[in-house]
């Protein structure tokens, strides 16, 4: 091959095709030396190796930081749920629970503007809770099958926060088992990164199956023929 048209890509070939060459070459591989990363001398290639492991070392410890944090922001989260679900089980009043949901929650998302409305609910008359509930809410509830999380966008649910959200998050409570809606929550956010469509939606889903399924005392007892 003509010196004049070797390339890079050829040279790169040429080593990854025989891996042999510095073993058989070791004076080459020795006395080879390449320009330093960051500054203008040249240093040793076995210098630019330990230099690219370091900084790979780096990386690596920068995303076990990462993951180590995400494990303790969740086992936070965990220990949250875990006292919210007590607090639930242990309260005798069912009428209550509607008020323990939004202050957990609120206090577990650091958020002050939460809203709650529930419906078909015979345990829970004249309550805070079952007002301001039409039929265009309720039919926005039903169609609501995954968490919504983005920008406000004139929601009906959003006006029950007070003051407008930049963004928001809404879930359509289901008692497990169900797939009629009981309830709709919001959670409502002046930053507009707080809530986005491509967030995760798990931990909210969650939320919906432990409510829904607290949120069931108040459906009353059961019929008589339920367990025939």
């Amino acid at each position: 091959m003509n010196p004049e048209s070797l390339s890079a890509e050829h040279i790169a070939q040429f080593l990854q095709d025989n891996p042999s060459f510095f073993q058989d070459h070791a004076d080459v591989f020795a006395n080879l030396r390449v320009p330093h990363p960051n500054e203008t001398r040249a240093i040793s290639l076995g210098e630019r190796q330990i230099m690219t492991l370091r900084a790979r070392t780096k990386d690596l410890e920068w995303k076990l930081s990462g993951l180590m944090h995400n494990a303790s922001g969740n086992e936070r989260i965990t220990d949250t749920l875990m006292d919210w679900c007590c607090r639930m089980l242990a309260e005798e009043d069912a009428t209550q629970l509607p008020g323990h949901i939004v202050r957990s929650l609120g206090d577990l998302f650091d958020l002050p503007t939460i809203a709650l409305r529930l419906w078909d609910l015979p345990g829970l008359q004249d309550s805070e809770f079952n007002q301001d509930v039409t039929d265009s809410v309720r039919s926005y509830a039903r169609e609501l099958t995954t968490p919504y999380c983005g920008a406000y966008n004139s929601q009906e649910a959003a006006s029950w926060l007070g003051a407008q959200p930049a963004s928001l998050a809404m879930i359509a409570l289901r008692p497990r088992g169900s797939g009629e809606p009981i309830g709709l929550l919001v959670f409502g956010s002046d930053d507009p990164e707080r809530f986005t469509p491509d967030m995760g939606t798990a931990f909210l889903e969650t939320i919906n199956r432990l409510a829904g399924s607290s949120l069931q005392r108040l459906q009353g007892p059961a019929r008589p023929d339920a367990y025939a």
